[in-house]
């Protein structure tokens, strides 16, 4: 394994894991079956973004650049999946923690429109590379017309 798979995929899955422990041990809320469901759904979005990003290999970048048209694995079906899976693990984390106005404002307020700002941009640097076959892969895809700007 090279050093890039290491940063890439699994010191972002350890150290999810490790915040996940720490809230569903010691953050507030009653420690009931919600908390349990929770964390299943927490551990759910961590696995889809970690996956993700180990599909993605090097083509991941924070910034969007079109290195390579990614359409195996997870992102067979679901374009964003880093985005999606990410809106699940807030959803965990809301339902574990029993703190739905702050959280859910933040996700709906903050999160979800940047989140939505992202994958328009990163849209528009892949079809402006890659064409047809973009706009092709993008109709085959969940999720269209969410991303899409009308």
């Amino acid at each position: 394994m090279d050093r890039g798979s290491m940063l890439r995929v699994w010191l972002p899955l350890a150290l999810g894991l490790y915040v996940l422990y720490i809230v569903f041990v010691h953050g507030p809320g009653p420690r009931d079956m919600m908390r349990r469901v929770g964390l299943v759904l927490c551990l759910i979005g961590l696995s889809g973004v970690i996956l993700a990003r180990y599909t993605l290999g090097r083509s991941f970048s924070i910034l969007a650049k079109a290195t390579a048209l990614v359409t195996t694995g997870i992102y067979f079906r679901i374009r964003n999946p880093i985005y999606v899976s990410s809106v699940i693990f807030i959803l965990g984390l809301i339902v574990m923690m029993r703190r739905p106005a702050s959280w859910l404002a933040l996700a709906l307020i903050i999160l979800v429109p940047i989140q939505i700002i992202r994958a328009r941009r990163e849209a528009r640097v892949l079809e402006e590379k890659f064409g047809e076959k973009y706009r092709e892969y993008r109709r085959r895809t969940w999720f269209y017309d969410i991303w899409e700007s009308k």
